[in-house]
């Protein structure tokens, strides 16, 4: 039973703005996304161009309500400007994306349509995210953090591959439902490519794992607290209280890592924090990460670093992070010394670009250490702490690394080159500090992606700019029409 056309645009606007409200965010439903783009692209097998372009875009922008709140107080994405022209540009890309689904299938190209709707959504979200001074977090490949299978495809096809697999069943079955369709064609060329993807995911997940090592992560349980100076006395007894949350851990652990900033000074190298934590280190026989900020006063910068004191409390080695709006960007890679698995040294935002966690790969990285905060107030501690785990767990996925990262504002999380999570903890609680710990086997490291890079994302603009061309070739159904009176007149 057809249902009334009015009825239809309020039906598809809200049963999709419902699914993306729940299937995307900072706690989505992985499964939710999928199903979210269905009820508009529906729509678009029947309603005109402007019909279908207004739903898409009010429900997708009416999903984007899940992160108003947070939005509203984040340092990092305030909900103005920033956040607001993140969701209108979201909600305009989504608006695309249906567009091309749109003038393809009213043109009788339903195997093209499925194919390149989802191509637009991930070449265009590619161009975005290398624009983009920020990098990409939050992205449909994010919401899929818990779902390890989906998350395979990255090791081949980066992030960029986990965007169109998710896009590809809602486009091909919305599809499969257009008058004309070419049902037989349609579904098995989709059929293949989410075999092909899902089956390779569970041969990878069926991979025995190498030899364990036991990692934690560690934050001071204050909510967001950027670089407690060291110069007073408060910061001296924080680094007190760190050594001895330290030692009280247990046996075996072999690599700690602290946030990002966790102390800040105006020295370049503070004996109060590197003396410490060299003896540490060297009594616990383990590596120790630490955030660091240094404040260069006389040269009016703020250097964002990673200090990796060696297992047998040698001086240590000094990271910048490379993707920074405040402090100079650093360039080098840094691996921490002396750990059984090789394990460079990340911070924080560098996780939302593809880059240095595929060049670590590239050199022999088998898991990253990453401390990192969350600017968000106190009193919202690991509000957002889920998606920004996830953000490195897929970069984890990429490169084939482990990833150990302690956020001082959000989330602790130690998963496997595999995606899958072998610890986590939140911030927030009565506790003064909140420690993870777990037995976490090396990355397999270098993957596919690792060597070729972003292909597959160059592969589904080239996939776009093909389908767009082909809106102004003869219809279909036109073509159809042409053979069938000349096979007549003959």
């Amino acid at each position: 039973m057809a249902f009334p056309r009015d009825v239809r645009i309020p039906a598809a606007l809200l049963g999709s703005a419902v699914l993306f409200y729940f299937g995307t965010g900072l706690a989505p439903i992985a499964v939710l996304t999928w199903l979210a783009p269905l009820p508009v692209l529906l729509l678009a097998t029947r309603a005109g161009g402007w019909t279908t372009a207004g739903t898409a875009f009010g429900a997708f922008l009416l999903g984007t309500a899940n992160i108003w709140v947070y939005q509203s107080h984040s340092g990092d994405e305030p909900l103005w400007p920033f956040g607001a022209a993140i969701d209108v540009g979201m909600s305009l890309l989504f608006t695309f994306t249906v567009w091309v689904f749109w003038a393809l299938v009213r043109r009788g190209r339903t195997v093209l349509a499925s194919l390149a709707a989802p191509a637009a959504w991930t070449g265009v979200l590619y161009l975005i995210a290398i624009l983009n001074p920020m990098g990409m977090m939050g992205s449909l490949a994010n919401d899929q953090g818990d779902a390890p299978l989906v998350l395979q495809t990255a090791s081949w096809a980066g992030m960029w591959g986990v965007e169109f697999l998710v896009l590809l069943p809602a486009c091909a079955v919305a599809a499969l439902c257009a008058p004309g369709a070419a049902r037989l064609r349609t579904g098995a060329v989709a059929g293949v490519i989410l075999v092909l993807a899902l089956g390779y995911g569970a041969l990878r997940l069926s991979t025995e794992d190498g030899p364990a090592v036991r990692m934690a992560a560690i934050t001071q349980n204050a909510g967001y607290h950027w670089g407690p100076e060291l110069g007073a006395a408060e910061g001296r007894v924080l680094v007190e209280d760190y050594v001895r949350q330290i030692a009280a851990m247990p046996d075996g652990v072999r690599l700690v890592v602290l946030p990002e900033a966790a102390f800040s000074a105006e020295e370049e190298w503070p004996s109060s924090l590197v003396e410490p934590m060299r003896r540490a280190a060297a009594a616990r026989n383990a590596a120790i990460v630490v955030g660091f900020t240094y404040y260069d006063r006389p040269g009016k910068h703020n250097y964002d670093y990673a200090l990796a004191f060696p297992a047998d409390g040698a001086p240590p080695a000094r990271y910048l992070k490379h993707h920074d709006l405040v402090s100079p960007p650093g360039r080098d890679l840094v691996f921490v010394p002396g750990t059984d698995s090789p394990t460079g040294l990340v911070i924080c935002g560098d996780t939302t670009f593809a880059s240095p966690s595929r060049d670590y790969a590239a050199a022999g990285s088998r898991v990253l250490a990453i401390p990192a905060e969350l600017a968000v107030p106190p009193g919202s501690n690991d509000e957002g702490g889920w998606q920004h785990t996830r953000n490195a767990l897929l970069r984890g996925v990429e490169n084939g690394q482990s990833i150990a990262l302690s956020d001082a504002n959000g989330s602790l999380m130690l998963s496997d080159g595999y995606g899958r999570v072998l610890g986590e903890a939140r911030t927030g609680g009565p506790a003064p500090f909140v420690t993870v710990t777990a037995d976490v086997p090396a990355g397999p490291g270098t993957t596919f992606y690792t060597r070729i890079g972003d292909w597959f994302a160059w592969l589904c603009l080239a996939v776009t700019a093909f389908a767009l061309t082909r809106l102004h070739a003869p219809t279909a159904h036109a073509a159809d029409t042409a053979d069938t009176k000349t096979t007549t007149g003959s």
